[in-house]
């Protein structure tokens, strides 16, 4: 097998299948089948509606290579040099490749690599896993537990590894309640990861009716409000009027931020990890008379996400419960459109030679 299929993002709405080289590892790399590959909502934001930039970077942050940067998967060859990954291994690809020589790359925080030379994202400036196979380096792979599956490695890859980091911290323990704004996939995973490091109570703020409606269908919830112009009076009545311990803001928005604020307790941790969008916020009655703390977080660690995948095993959590929608990569526009529609959980794109 000489080519295989790979989704590209053309920038208008459009999700776009062609043919693609397999490649061939080099040194310190492995060639990984593909066992799923999610779609994050940055990919739909800042590539799928249109290719936008970020800060310190020339032109758009998509450089025209196959998307997706949530995959998982099994190592089928190894380039030179390899010593920790084998053919035959279960991996999930943590989504930067840096430079390995920063202090943010030593410490495993490659989201933050300071050298913009270096610093590569699948499926952003480097091919992603939205086809049959990926080429990685191996200092980005971790290992996926046998008893969890692919979809399970994809979601960890970025969702999960995102609240993890965001909810690790705030601290948050069996001390504390938690209120969650937004509830797409990264929101619903703080909820399951909130529960297992012993939340006592669990509330959640949605806006779009569909998706309130399958998070309280997953049981991870005390209790779901709709995000209307009543809900800091709704979050009020839920608590006694005390507000949660600690609050995360999942939904990227300035609205939902002014929620997660407002809807701290005295003295309590608010965590925000929704991309884009802006803080808008009272300081002295919100923030600093009610002596609040503010952590913004981004993505995780190498060695934080390697923790996560053995505590899911350990917590008999699974995170393939919050996925909506499995597609083949031949329905990658649906899948995209499926997504983009802010109605459903997780979606995933299956290569349909996978064996999960």
């Amino acid at each position: 097998m000489t080519t295989m299929k790979g989704v590209f993002l053309p920038g208008d709405f459009t999700a776009v299948l062609r043919d693609v080289e397999v490649p061939t590892p080099g040194p310190g790399q492995l060639l990984v089948r593909v066992g799923a590959s999610g779609i994050c909502g940055s990919d739909l934001s800042y590539i799928y509606r249109g290719h936008k930039t970020h800060v310190g970077q020339e032109g758009a942050a998509y450089k025209g290579v196959v998307a997706g940067h949530e995959p998982s998967g099994q190592v089928v060859e190894t380039g030179p040099g390899c010593r920790r990954f084998g053919v035959g291994d279960r991996v999930i690809v943590y989504h930067i490749s840096g430079c390995g020589r920063c202090s943010n790359c030593r410490r495993g925080h490659m989201i933050s690599c300071s050298d913009p030379e270096r610093r590569s994202a699948y499926g952003w400036q480097r091919d992603g896993g939205h086809a049959e196979y990926i080429l990685v380096e191996e200092s980005t792979a971790v290992p996926l537990p046998d008893e969890l599956s692919y979809v399970d490695g994809a979601l960890i890859a970025c969702g999960f590894g995102t609240a993890y980091e965001g909810l690790l911290r705030t601290g948050v323990g069996g001390r504390d309640d938690l209120l969650v704004v937004g509830l797409g996939p990264v929101g619903l995973a703080a909820a399951m990861i909130a529960r297992s490091l012993g939340a006592t109570r669990v509330l959640g703020v949605e806006r779009s009716p569909e998706r309130a409606a399958h998070a309280r269908s997953l049981g991870l919830f005390d209790d779901v409000l709709i995000a209307d112009d009543g809900v800091a009076e709704a979050v009020d009545e839920a608590t006694g009027g005390r507000g949660c311990s600690v609050t995360m803001d999942c939904s990227g928005s300035a609205a939902g931020r002014s929620v997660a604020i407002r809807g701290a307790a005295e003295w309590g941790r608010v965590s925000l990890v929704g991309e884009g969008g802006r803080l808008e916020t009272e300081v002295s009655d919100l923030l600093l008379h009610r002596q609040l703390t503010l952590y913004a977080s981004w993505v995780t660690s190498l060695q934080a996400m390697e923790e996560l995948a053995f505590r899911l095993v350990r917590w008999g959590a699974s995170p393939q419960r919050l996925v909506t929608d499995v597609l083949p990569l031949e329905k990658a526009d649906e899948a995209y459109r499926l997504a983009d529609s802010g109605r459903t959980g997780k979606v995933c794109l299956v290569p349909t030679q996978s064996d999960e």
